[in-house]
This record gives C-alpha cells, sequence and structure tokens, in this order.
C-alpha cells in the first residue's frame, strides 16, 4: 500500500505523539506499506518552523531529507500538474498546504493520512 502523509501526521509520527491514532500508525508502520510526504509538507513545516509557530519542529525543519530518509519515507514532488489541479479545486478550503496535499492524493490515486476532516470534502480516502 502506498500512503501519503498530512503534514501534521508526519510530525505525529516522528514524535512518538498519541495523537495519531492506532489506526494511522499501524498503517505507518507496516513495512509493506510506503508512505510519501509531499514537498508542500517541507515547505509547510520550514516556514512554520521559522515563523515560530512550530517551535518543536526546528530540527525536523532543518533537515526534512534527513528524517525522510531515516524512516525510509518516499519524497513526493509537486508536478506543474499538481499545481494547477490544486489551483483549481472549487470550495472555500483556504490553505494552500492542504489543497497541494489533495490535489497529490487525487492525481497519484493515494490515501492521505490525516485526521482532518476537510479531506472528505474533496474525494479523498483519508486514514484515521
Amino acid at each position: 500500500m502506498r500512503l501519503l502523509l498530512d503534514t501534521h501526521a508526519l510530525l505525529w509520527w516522528l514524535d512518538g505523539d498519541a495523537r495519531l491514532s492506532k489506526r494511522a500508525r499501524a498503517a505507518i508502520g507496516d513495512p509493506r506499506t510506503t508512505c510519501l510526504v509531499s514537498a508542500a509538507s517541507a515547505w509547510e513545516i520550514t516556514t512554520k518552523a521559522r515563523l515560530g509557530k512550530l517551535p518543536g519542529a526546528r530540527e525536523v525543519a532543518a533537515d526534512v531529507v534527513g528524517c525522510l530518509r531515516a524512516q525510509l519515507f518516499t519524497p513526493l514532488d509537486i508536478t506543474v500538474g499538481h499545481a494547477q489541479r490544486a489551483g483549481s479545486l472549487p470550495g472555500a478550503h483556504r490553505d494552500p498546504f492542504d489543497r497541494m496535499l489533495i490535489a497529490q492524493a487525487q492525481a497519484e490515486n493515494l490515501p492521505l493520512v490525516s485526521n482532518d476532516e476537510v479531506f472528505d470534502g474533496y474525494g479523498v480516502v483519508r486514514i484515521w
């Protein structure tokens, strides 16, 4: 199985945070699962850490690539097609990071690991 991790799911996994659901933890930890992490999540983590909105993520922000490698997670680049899809999504949801994750999950046919119910309105399969 291939999964796309939402930014908070990634951070909670890295921190061993109890807010990560048992179902999500099992899916991510399954050795048969390929976990993908969007470039949008790297952008979000580093931006919010720089702005002081994610002070606990400073170490991750300093070496996102290294953190992904250590977990054997696969980076998912943003393509022009992903960007076009994200920009064209309907609805009032304004978070550009979420819109990109929605577009990538749709385009790549990936379930998204997230506790955020906003994704349900976009036909994305959500694991939580």
